[in-house]
């Protein structure tokens, strides 16, 4: 199988990480697979939903990131990896999976990608995106109350209690990993012009 290339992306919950994703998806198509660490939340079956509710889902722990590190792996070799699902909904894993066939182009992307080593040595480009924390809190709102079923106050009680604070702790200081640094994510059309010319540069 050819090299594949792995593109780690980083940053704040709301700060336009899958933004990034979705355009190099579209760009590229086929080429490129993306892979969230969030579906790679542990599973929580045997918790009531008011337990849950009160996990904290914004530290390293919550994630089962060695069964990510070992689908990467799997996906580098030319397998193909059943991917959990998250339900939001639930605060749970699903029962679902998702076949991912390996392709030429790998993005990972979540908050702690860059905070976890063992993900980030599997990087070939680590990006993390900047964005101000009152456009993050505004997107997550209208993310988890439009999407994921939440109530607003919810979503504020979480940023307030474990968002924030985590962010603080394990996200913030990530960056200084980064190759790239993006203000305003995929907004920014000269930094999404530089990673699109590398993955170019990649496939042909």
């Amino acid at each position: 199988m050819e090299t594949m290339l792995i593109i780690g992306i980083a940053g704040g919950s709301g700060s336009g990480k899958s933004t990034i994703s979705d355009l190099l998806k579209k760009k590229f198509g086929d080429d490129v697979t993306v892979i969230y660490h969030d579906d790679y939340y542990k599973a929580q079956h045997e918790k009531t939903f008011e337990e849950r509710t009160k996990q904290n889902y914004d530290a390293p722990e919550a994630f089962d990131t060695d069964l990510m590190a070992q689908h990467i792996n799997l996906l580098k070799q030319g397998f193909s990896i059943e991917c959990p699902v998250y339900d939001y909904t639930i605060h749970d894993r699903s029962d679902q999976v998702k076949t991912i066939d390996p392709t030429r182009v790998l993005v990972i992307d979540g908050i702690m990608v860059l905070a976890e080593p063992k993900l980030r040595e599997m990087m070939d480009i680590k990006i993390f995106v900047d964005t101000d924390a009152d456009i993050r809190i505004l997107r997550r709102i209208r993310r988890d109350v439009n999407e994921r079923g939440r109530s607003l106050d919810s979503v504020i009680d979480q940023y307030i209690s474990t968002v924030k604070p985590m962010h603080e702790m394990y996200v913030e200081p990530s960056k200084k990993y980064a190759d790239l640094i993006i203000p305003v994510g995929g907004h920014n059309l000269v930094a999404m012009e530089m990673i699109e010319n590398r993955v170019r540069t990649h496939l042909f």
